[in-house]
């Protein structure tokens, strides 16, 4: 039956191809928290527009705030940016990038006390071979004083072996609320016949490591020969997205599905969550991946989208600069080009709208210092999403 509903579905190529014709979803639309003031009073998608805060016309992988208000952003070709309103300097000492198919200069996280040690740590696909090969690296450097350069770049984890294929590298960074190590999400490279389902191989995971990149006594696989001391979980596809929410202290994350069975899953210890055992996805031609959409031992996501958006970039409403959202989930669509915000009671969705049409292939989600939403788009550069 599922292969007869997927034949209304539009062909995809990849997840991360320009937007289909068709953007019909299987998601909720008109958001109801039972509360006749609150729905009165929230924002409308048509109440905010984008302002450009950075202009830049190459490909913004992520981006973060330093604390003197100035931005670093990766950009995919291997460039690191030191942004100052609408000037910037490319900052040296960045680890050399395999920038081919979904692969170059990928996430950037500040070090939880930067401001002693100036820390700053980069995820991305580290080239072998002469560049023909690659595989997701995460590592650190000090920032310099007048912010220049890295210096003494050092990878701290390298999720290999090197591949040739150009696809699924990942990949996002954050810090654990709770515990301050550092979590990480590496793609399951294209091999998802091996990669997720096995814990002795890199690869379709998230991982923990602490910030020197030494690994936990109580990660789930540590004392256990047929595992990666460093995973966290597994059974993923290609976790482009993953912010804490700040009202459960959880990490969530999103994934890229195949066609159809992108996720959002609440990340646990030791759990899996399932690719490719059960997913509500197919194949981009059409062919059935597996009849299951779930199986004892293997957790459901906690909200999917058929068809895909693409989802890539991460964040959740905080502050009260946008009427009742506060507290809500925001997803970056690369094939619908638009900022997805998607209404949460608790950890219940109940609706979505989609923010700023034909905005772009946006590519990471961020709450700036200002209380601000800000969103890297392909080709446009970081906007700011303003209420108007």
């Amino acid at each position: 039956m599922r292969n007869l509903l997927y034949l209304f579905l539009p062909v995809v190529l990849i997840a991360c191809e320009p937007a289909a014709a068709s953007t019909e979803e299987n998601t909720t639309t008109a958001p109801d928290r039972g509360a006749a003031a609150e729905s009165a009073m929230m924002l409308t998608a048509a109440g905010v527009e984008p302002e450009t805060a950075f202009s830049f016309e190459d490909i913004i992988w992520g981006f973060t705030w330093l604390p003197d208000g100035r931005m670093l952003a990766t950009v995919k070709d291997g460039r690191l940016l030191l942004i100052d309103g609408d000037a910037s300097t490319e900052v040296s000492g960045v680890p050399e990038v395999r920038d081919a198919g979904q692969g170059g200069l990928l996430d950037v996280l500040l070090d939880q006390d930067f401001d002693d040690n100036r820390y700053v740590y980069l995820s991305w696909s580290r080239p072998e071979d002469g560049g023909e090969k690659g595989y997701t690296s995460v590592g650190r450097g000090t920032l310099s004083e007048d912010g220049s350069r890295l210096e003494n770049f050092t990878s701290l984890y390298d999720g290999g072996p090197a591949t040739e294929k150009g696809q699924h590298y990942g990949s996002r960074m954050v810090w654990g609320p709770d515990d301050g190590m550092l979590y990480f999400t590496i793609g399951e490279r294209g091999n998802r016949e091996e990669n997720p389902q096995d814990t002795t191989r890199d690869g379709g995971k998230v991982y923990r490591i602490a910030a020197d990149g030494t690994i936990p006594a109580d990660n789930p696989f540590v004392g256990n020969p047929e595992a990666r001391t460093a995973i966290w979980s597994y059974g993923h596809r290609n976790p482009q997205g993953m912010a804490v929410n700040p009202n459960t202290n959880e990490i969530w994350e999103n994934e890229h599905g195949p066609r159809g069975g992108d996720e959002v899953n609440v990340i646990e210890r030791g759990k899996n969550y399932g690719w490719p055992v059960i997913t509500y996805g197919i194949n981009y031609s059409g062919s059935q991946i597996t009849e299951e959409v779930a199986r004892p031992g293997m957790e459901q996501p906690l909200h999917y989208w058929v068809p895909s958006i693409a989802p890539s970039g991460m964040a959740f409403v905080t502050g009260d600069r946008y009427p009742g959202w506060n507290g809500d989930m925001l997803v970056g669509s690369l094939k619908f080009s638009y900022l997805k915000l998607v209404n949460l009671d608790g950890k219940k969705v109940v609706g979505e709208m989609e923010l700023i049409p034909n905005l772009g292939r946006v590519r990471d989600v961020r709450m700036g210092p200002d209380g601000y939403i800000y969103a890297s788009v392909e080709g446009t550069g970081i906007v700011r999403v303003v209420p108007v």
